[in-house]
């Protein structure tokens, strides 16, 4: 049997070759599907978030999207009250923490009311101050994912950050115009924060 010549061979060889690099490459390269959208968020960026970060989301107003409780932070900086609660976005579970507008007087008031000193563990808050505070401004909002969550899917849902800060552990993705900060790492979204916009302009601006 005639064999084709030895530099015959070699030339095919790497015709082989070069094509499986060329489909590898070609393979790396390709366009990668959008992630999923959290399905659930535009409907909280027009009843919880566009008005938290206009300055204008009360109490009431967010507890037409979930339900929770009052806790009392005692703290040396001046009591915080909190608005706390679980639920399934979608099947998936989060957690939210809001904090309420308080002047001084009604920091002391709740304090007193409730026996506490600036030392004591927080406390839950009975049910009837939900109503009674209704109308109380949330001057910011904290939402976590209790399971994995693709930072790439708040992408697909709100649109690239327009900036990204590197923090000590992963980043910031920042969306002023929305007050909204995200914290990710390795890829997966750790907390949501939003705030008036006009307080996160101000974070951003101080040095």
């Amino acid at each position: 049997m005639n064999l084709p010549p030895l530099r015959m061979q070699h030339g095919l060889i790497f015709a082989v070759v070069a094509l499986l690099f060329f489909v590898w490459g070609a393979w790396l390269v390709r366009p990668q599907p959008a992630a999923a959208p959290l399905p659930w968020l535009a409907e909280w960026q027009a009843a919880v978030l566009v008005p938290l970060a206009d300055n204008r989301l009360s109490l009431a107003m967010l507890r037409t999207q979930v339900e929770g409780e009052l806790w009392l932070q005692p703290r040396l900086d001046g009591a915080r009250l909190l608005y706390r609660a679980h639920w399934q976005a979608s099947g998936e579970p989060w957690a939210l923490e809001a904090e309420l507008e308080l002047d001084e007087a009604e920091r002391a008031s709740l304090m007193a009311a409730a026996g506490l000193g600036v030392r004591d563990a927080e406390q839950p808050l009975g049910q009837q101050l939900l109503a009674d505070l209704g109308a109380h401004a949330i001057v910011g909002l904290t939402l976590k994912p209790q399971q994995a969550v693709a930072a790439e899917r708040l992408a697909s849902s709100v649109g690239q950050p327009r900036l990204r800060l590197e923090l000590a552990a992963g980043q910031a993705w920042v969306y002023p115009e929305a007050g909204l900060t995200a914290h990710t790492a390795d890829e997966q979204l750790l907390l949501l924060q939003v705030v008036p916009r006009d307080a996160l302009g101000e974070r951003l601006s101080t040095p």
